[in-house]
């Protein structure tokens, strides 16, 4: 799971709480195989003393997400996540709104790759689902191809449900996946998933992984709110 949108309410405020250690350990409570964190350049919600501390605390492994920058790879080396996973990163976006362009730049993004492996780091690459993207991660070394999902996701919200064009994402990245594999690398997918649109890519063939956040924060804010509300209401009648 990824914890990002966590720090992101707690940046409202530039305070302590929420924590996104605390949340770690409920999302390794509720089952979770790993946790992601994605370390912005602008630090917008995920802060460098939140990754070290994630780092120590977590007993799932750490998926850091990261531009392929020399300023992050250098924090990499140093924290020695579990996995490292190099994704485009636009001051002026949202979220991430693509894949990485490996096509554009292999020979940068084969550097960043050896320079992590270097200190042992398994090497995640975020990428559209097409085949030059997938091959070229192949040659520049990447251990895991993260196909993005988030066409399948938007397709199907403008589809309301599984339509044509929901149909047509999900055939790209079932190809995408079986290309992955058949490379000889780890086959992972992430963004935009829900619960609503989640069972059709959880069923692709080959799947490892995949990597949730928003959505699962957002539910929490209705499934966890009832409990929270008690917790203060108890505690306020305490001091009545």
């Amino acid at each position: 799971m990824n914890i990002d949108h966590v720090a992101s309410v707690r940046q409202v405020r530039r305070g302590t709480h929420p924590d996104p250690i605390a949340a770690a350990r409920e999302v390794e409570l509720g089952g979770a195989d790993g946790v992601t964190v994605h370390l912005r350049e602008d630090r917008r919600h995920i802060q460098d003393a939140d990754v070290r501390r994630l780092r120590e605390a977590l007993r799932v492994p750490l998926n850091f997400e990261i531009a392929p920058t020399n300023e992050m790879v250098e924090l990499a080396m140093a924290l020695k996540p579990a996995t490292a996973m190099l994704v485009p990163e636009g001051r002026n976006e949202i979220t991430t709104e693509g894949g990485l362009d490996i096509v554009a730049d292999p020979e940068r993004i084969a550097s960043v790759i050896a320079r992590l492996a270097s200190a042992g780091i398994v090497t995640s690459v975020f990428v559209d689902a097409e085949e030059a993207q997938i091959r070229a991660a192949l040659v520049a070394g990447a251990a895991i191809c993260e196909v993005h999902t988030g066409p399948w996701a938007h397709a199907f919200a403008q589809d309301g449900g599984i339509g044509p064009g929901a149909v047509a994402e999900l055939a790209q990245i079932e190809r995408a996946g079986a290309l992955v594999e058949s490379l000889g690398m780890r086959f992972n997918a992430g963004h935009g998933l829900n619960e609503a649109n989640v069972s059709p890519i959880a069923r692709l063939r080959g799947l490892h992984e995949l990597h949730i956040g928003h959505a699962i924060v957002s539910q929490a804010i209705f499934h966890g709110l009832r409990e929270a509300v008690a917790r203060m209401v108890r505690l306020v009648h305490i001091e009545r």
